[in-house]
């Protein structure tokens, strides 16, 4: 079996760490209440237990990691309500987004939304669940790229990895992956018309109803609602 990380040699270690354990987070390797054992990432890395604390003491003050005395450092569990409260600063972010983006936005950039939301579609046909949440977030990103404000972009890099991490405990926001592709198109529709408020209201349709699916199921998930708080970060 393959390790879940890569061997690092090169310096700032601390930073590269937490690149690494963020991602594995994002794509639910590392999942929502799992511990991070030190020694285990230190042998893994080919490096020591000190660049690996201080990066995971990076993440906790990110949010994305909580510490308890004894206990040791843990991937946060989000519950429902927090869950809502990401997508609703996800909301607030795409939503502003949208002038910037249809002001800056070449014919080069709305061909790279149209092959992303192809690939949606072609995931989904497929049934590969795991790397259309993944590319789902690429589409939204690549429009916040676009945009070019670079703190939104930042901002909804994180947002990404909590949501992606939420939705890798429940394992799905849908059940239909066709249906979540298809949900991409009036959105490419109102790109091509440049319509800023339209992009707006479909924007904010597009993400309160994924909300309202995600934070659905994460009520429902036994282990979402059982943990104790210090995996909450409370």
């Amino acid at each position: 079996m393959e390790p879940m990380f890569k061997a690092l040699q090169q310096a700032d270690l601390p930073s590269r760490i937490a690149d690494q354990v963020l991602r594995a987070i994002g794509d639910g390797l590392l999942r929502p209440g799992e511990r991070v054992t030190e020694a285990r990432l230190a042998e893994q890395l080919g490096t020591s237990r000190a660049p690996v604390r201080e990066a995971l003491r990076l993440l906790e003050s990110q949010g994305l990691i909580v510490s308890h005395p004894r206990r040791g450092f843990f991937v946060k569990l989000y519950d429902a309500d927090e869950l809502a409260e990401i997508y609703d600063l996800r909301e607030c972010l795409e939503l502003h987004n949208a002038q910037a983006l249809v002001e800056r936005m070449t014919p080069a950039d709305l061909a790279r939304l149209e092959a992303q939301v192809d690939l949606l579609k072609k995931l989904g046909a497929e049934g590969r669940m795991q790397e259309q949440v993944a590319e789902d977030y690429a589409f939204h990103r690549m429009m916040c790229e676009i945009g070019g404000n670079s703190r939104i972009l930042k901002l909804f890099d994180q947002i990404a990895t909590e949501l992606r991490s939420g939705i890798a405990l429940v394992g799905r926001v849908y059940d239909d992956p066709v249906e979540i592709a298809r949900q991409h198109e009036p959105l490419i529709e109102a790109l091509r018309l440049r319509d800023a408020a339209r992009i707006r209201d479909e924007l904010q349709d597009h993400l309160r109803d994924a909300a309202f699916h995600a934070t659905a199921l994460y009520r429902q998930w036994p282990a979402a609602d059982g943990a104790p708080d210090h995996l909450r970060g409370k």
